[in-house]
């Protein structure tokens, strides 16, 4: 068993991985710091050097002896500016230029418009006059005025500076892209091969985007059997671990308008939601975002559905020793609005102080979650009735009210599928789920999940011999002491695959 103690940070921390944090080294300490989940963007890079990392934070989750995720984001039909000539193009407001669809290397004209090429074939063809083009996420802002023949003229609403591969976001545009590109594709057999936690989905429009990828993922030997599938039947432990091993949950990044319209429907497909909130600012009323990210949180919450809050969460941290004071405040509101994990991204990619900004987030979340065990606990989120008729998550609900009355200090859960922790992660009650699981697999992918603390535990076979064996390991490790109170959640019998039927409530150190 892992018999490190560590601080029970119960919202858990994102981290990209970049060139400020590809050693082993700097991983390792960001693990100490707090990570639990370690980002991995597709969008650059090569093969070589994801396995590298990928390798690095396996083998520093090893040597920690703490279950650490993995999650590879794919970079979607990400459109950009042709190339510039070298210097930029500098655009003022009120001047007209031309997209065309022929490849072309921008000049400084003498005379005419300002000409510019795309990444995207068929720009020209699904823009229309009157809708808007975003460049520099969002720095420069055109209106279209025209459409001819393989051409569009626009106007500059906010000039500014643009070089070659800027960013293009088309808010009001109606896209044809496929949200999987052919790289995305060879991204995912990659993912699957090397055995990744998890895979991010960009740019996702409607739920039929995540069924493509569910779709790739079962073409390439994932996915080929869910966790609710697995809990209608009696498996063998091999089988288990074959199939832990094999499922690559989606989360699925929401970052366009026609996403948060679409909402109801991918939380129906999804397994986890990313606030991705880069390019929802471009594409959103800034004013907006703030509204849209509570109620995103708030509708995972009702379906059941792990939520990660992303992007400039600390941005100032990049070149600065310290955040802002907004910057903090967003990082603690993201986490009293019920957010399973927050997320840094250039912080530790490419920022100065990756390992001090892992430290200063763990400070708001243990500052932020140390407010909300103090506040009395009132009552379970309302649950969606497709996710809370299941016999567990009833039970969940039970131990929420087990929990509030006395005041239990840990949670204590053994299953073999999972299922049980992720119920009792739902519930959001402000207490360490300390889970035990014999498979590595599924300890990474709750690494992620609210309050969920994983530990390793060789299979059980007693539940009287595991009620012992958690208790006497408690007291050695000077994680409670004679008295506290524990809730356990386990099957009865233990060696019972599937379904959770009993809750138990112990004294530390009380005969069991």
């Amino acid at each position: 068993m892992n018999n490190q103690k560590e601080e029970f940070l119960l919202t858990k921390i994102v981290s990209t991985l970049g060139p400020a944090s590809s050693t082993v080294s700097v991983i390792e300490k960001l693990i100490e710091e707090g990570v639990r989940v370690f980002r991995i963007n597709f969008s650059h890079g090569t093969y070589q050097e994801y396995e590298q990392l990928l390798v690095r934070v396996r083998d520093a989750s090893k040597k920690l002896n703490i279950p650490i995720a993995v999650l590879g984001d794919l970079s979607g039909p990400k459109i950009r500016i042709g190339k510039v000539v070298d210097g930029g193009v500098d655009l003022q407001i009120g001047q007209l230029v031309e997209f065309q669809k022929e490849p072309i290397e921008t000049q400084v004209p003498t005379s005419g418009n300002i000409k510019f090429s795309t990444t995207y074939a068929s720009f020209c063809d699904e823009v229309i006059p009157g809708e808007k083009i975003l460049l520099d996420d969002g720095f420069v802002r055109l209106t279209c005025v025209e459409k001819r023949k393989g051409r569009l003229i626009c106007r500059v609403e906010a000039g500014g500076v643009i070089t070659s591969s800027k960013g293009v976001n088309l808010p009001d545009t109606d896209l044809s892209v496929p949200a999987l590109t052919e790289k995305d594709i060879d991204c995912v057999k990659f993912a699957v091969d090397k055995g990744f936690d998890y895979l991010a989905l960009s740019f996702v429009r409607t739920a039929e985007d995540i069924r493509q990828l569910k779709e790739i993922l079962r073409q390439n030997g994932a996915r080929t059997l869910d966790n609710s599938a697995l809990s209608q039947i009696e498996p063998t432990l091999e089988e288990v671990k074959d199939q832990l091993e094999g499922i690559i949950p989606v989360i699925s990044k929401i970052e366009k308008p026609q996403a948060v319209d679409n909402l109801d429907e991918i939380l129906k497909e999804t397994d986890a939601v990313m606030v991705a909130r880069g390019d929802l600012g471009v594409e959103m009323d800034l004013a907006e975002v703030a509204v849209t990210q509570k109620r995103i949180i708030k509708l995972c919450r009702e379906n059941g559905i792990p939520c990660i809050v992303a992007t400039q969460m600390l941005q100032s941290m990049i070149d600065l020793p310290t955040p802002t004071r907004a910057e903090v405040s967003d990082v603690a509101n993201a986490i009293f609005d019920g957010a399973d994990a927050v997320m840094l991204s250039g912080e530790t990619a490419i920022g100065k102080y990756p390992v001090e900004t892992v430290r200063m987030m763990k400070r708001i979340a243990e500052r932020s979650n140390a407010f909300l065990k103090a506040e009395p606990l009132a009552s379970p989120p309302h649950m969606h009735s497709r996710k809370s008729q299941h016999r567990t998550a009833a039970l969940a609900k039970s131990v929420y009210t087990v929990v509030k009355e006395l005041d239990a200090k840990f949670i204590i859960v053994w299953s073999s599928l999972g299922g049980a922790a992720v119920y009792m992660s739902q519930q959001r009650i402000p207490r360490p789920i300390l889970y035990f699981n014999p498979y590595e697999s599924a300890l990474r992918k709750t690494a992620l999940l609210y309050a969920i603390q994983p530990i390793y535990m060789p299979y059980q076979t007693s539940n009287t011999a595991f009620f012992q064996t958690v208790d006497q390991w408690l007291l050695k490790h000077s994680w409670a002491k004679n008295g506290d109170t524990i809730v356990f959640v386990v099957s009865e019998p233990i060696t019972r695959l599937a379904g959770i039927n009993e809750m138990v409530i112990h004294n530390v150190g009380d005969p069991i």
